[in-house]
């Protein structure tokens, strides 16, 4: 049996507002990237986090082309990123705000090499970056791992659908 879907039949036919709809079909977990820039505190949100590579260790996020924070943060040394734990949905929100009250009241961890890290994230990574591909309106950012911490216990938060949820189990 074949079924005929109704799509688009050209890059011109494709709403925004469709495909922001259809890729949120996929739920994906929430990272703090985040550095220390000039003395302060500067970094973001990101539900576009991947692993990419173990040898040489490479993760991956994207980033909209109209950010006004990547452009400072891409000039720290070492840059951290923290998967966001599902009691977490507060703090992305807040990391996702204006950039002057991102880190107000957060529980931070600090690298020698100036990551930036979330207290009690699932996971911790202290990364550099490695390559950016641009990629329509948005960039591939591509981070090379230099030390890494998790913690068994928790669970991550998840976004689908434009909202925060939990992992069942």
């Amino acid at each position: 049996m074949t079924i005929v879907l109704p799509f688009a039949t050209a890059d011109e036919d494709l709403d925004p507002s469709v495909l922001r709809r259809a890729f949120g079909a996929f739920p994906s977990g929430v990272v703090a990237v985040a550095a220390e820039v000039d003395g302060r505190h500067v970094g973001m949100a990101a539900s576009s986090f991947t692993s990419v590579s173990l040898a040489p260790a490479l993760v991956s996020f994207c980033i909209a082309n109209s950010s006004t924070t990547w452009p400072l943060l891409r000039r720290a040394p070492r840059l951290g990123v923290s998967v966001l734990a599902d009691h977490h949905d507060q703090v992305c929100r807040q990391l996702s705000g204006p950039a002057e009250g991102r880190f107000q009241g957060l529980d931070l961890l600090h690298t020698d090499a100036g990551a930036v890290l979330l207290h009690e994230a699932v996971a911790g990574f202290d990364t550099s970056v490695f390559r950016e591909v641009r990629a329509g309106d948005h960039t591939v950012v591509l981070l090379r791992l230099h030390a890494v911490t998790h913690s068994d216990d928790g669970s991550p938060l998840v976004f689908h659908r434009s909202s925060f949820g939990r992992l069942a189990g």
